[in-house]
């Protein structure tokens, strides 16, 4: 079995209509596109799970399924006719659930294989049985790091913060658990040498590529400069007992963040962050524009450390554009597949392609939305939408005399698996 979906398959899921057909794709360019083996930077896979066993808790640090119901984007609504289409391509006539029964811990993989998807990033708090490691790379949650003290004020700034905060506690007691220790040093400094360091050093050792921080759905992106002897006395003051202000926890979380990302770097891992305009009803989504992070980005201690825009920081897609001409700056499109259009996002591609084309990465963020709606059909719909959008992007740069005909194949190669390999020192 190939591993692309037949090109037939992807058009007439996601290419059917009037609006698409008024921007063709070279026939030539559509087919070496489907025939690639993708490299996803970003996803949410689950593990298979037998039949009377507890479900999979490790997909997320921060699930959303605690916070207060939301709206979401249309098109990642059962109500979007991609989902159907999809499910049709995945299985047929056939039922999802016993075809994941059927197939055991082998799902994953036969999942990646009709997306055509070769390796899958897997963002997860520890990986498991039916993930093995030659086609899902780990990609392990480290915002908890950054919040050593009580969090309950900050917890208390939003109904959606309520039940997230307490999340990242449970796992940065995990965390300090998986290092044999009963409490946190007494000093900053002695916190960053026996937890910080020895944790990113044991993600590594594990098989992790990169961390991920979901920090905007907690706080803004907005890292002040550090001021490392504030963050010292702050958790010296309150790592034994009692409750640091929110202006004072700002103040920490400045410096471990740069603290962090500077150490994940010097064992070879990425930094990738959460930066899109949603999700939450309380999400605070001006403090996820991709511009405030530039003073992380010009941070000259910070440039033996790669970062990465997941999810391209909709809409300020601008913003990111500006950010990847910094060189140890990247973006994929993942999420973007699931909520726009093809046409909406090859406009996108075509800018970012035209400028950096060596920083944009794909990837699909898939996951699991329910019963109806499996991680597998979201990497189905994210993929077809890419290779799509991806086609009709080149096709137009080689309409206008941008680039040639081969050019495009290496593009198209780039953004779906070589830039990635490239980035991650992938064999």
């Amino acid at each position: 079995m190939s591993y692309a979906p037949s090109l037939g398959a992807v058009l007439l899921a996601f290419g059917a209509g009037a609006a698409f057909a008024q921007t063709p794709i070279d026939p030539s360019l559509a087919a070496y596109i489907a025939g690639l083996k993708a490299i996803d930077n970003h996803a949410h896979p689950m593990r298979p799970v037998a039949a009377g066993a507890p479900a999979d808790s490790e997909y997320d640090a921060l699930p959303l399924d605690g916070i207060p119901p939301f709206p979401v984007p249309w098109r990642l609504t059962r109500e979007s006719p991609v989902w159907a289409a999809a499910q049709r391509a995945l299985y047929g006539a056939r039922d999802p659930a016993q075809v994941r029964r059927q197939k055991g811990d082998s799902f994953p993989g036969w999942a990646l294989d009709r997306a055509g998807i070769d390796i899958m990033f897997a963002n997860r708090i520890a990986m498991g049985a039916g993930l093995p490691r030659e086609r899902f790379r780990w990609v392990p949650f480290d915002d908890a790091l950054l919040f050593p003290l009580d969090t309950r004020d900050e917890a208390g700034r939003t109904p959606d913060t309520r039940s997230l905060y307490p999340r990242e506690t449970t796992l940065l007691e995990r965390y300090v658990h998986d290092l044999r220790r009963d409490a946190l040093p007494a000093t900053l400094e002695q916190y960053v040498s026996a937890v910080v360091i020895p944790t990113l050093r044991a993600q590594r050792e594990g098989g992790a590529i990169a961390v991920k921080f979901e920090i905007a759905y907690l706080r803004s992106l907005d890292f002040a400069d550090p001021d490392t002897a504030r963050a010292s006395a702050i958790y010296a003051r309150y790592v034994a007992g009692g409750v640091p202000s929110r202006v004072e926890y700002q103040a920490l979380v400045n410096d471990l963040f740069r603290i962090v990302a500077r150490e994940a770097g010097r064992v070879g891992l990425a930094v990738h962050l959460h930066v899109l305009e949603t999700f939450g009803g309380f999400y605070g989504a001006e403090g996820a524009r991709p511009g405030l992070l530039e003073p992380v980005f010009n941070d000259s201690t910070l440039r033996a450390t790669n970062f990465v825009i997941i999810h391209g920081g909709w809409p300020h897609v601008g913003e990111t554009e500006a950010m990847l001409s910094k060189p140890n700056v990247y973006a994929d499109i993942s999420m973007m597949d699931l909520i726009l259009g093809p046409a909406e996002l090859a406009d996108v591609l075509r800018h970012w392609l035209t400028r950096w084309p060596d920083k944009v990465l794909f990837g699909t963020d898939a996951f699991e939305g329910g019963p109806d709606q499996g991680w597998e059909e979201g990497a189905y719909v994210a993929a077809a939408t890419a290779r799509r959008a991806l086609g009709m992007a080149l096709t137009s740069m080689m309409k206008d005399g941008e680039i040639s005909a081969a050019r495009a194949r290496t593009l198209a190669r780039m953004v779906l698996r070589d830039n990635a390999r490239t980035l991650y020192h992938l064999d």
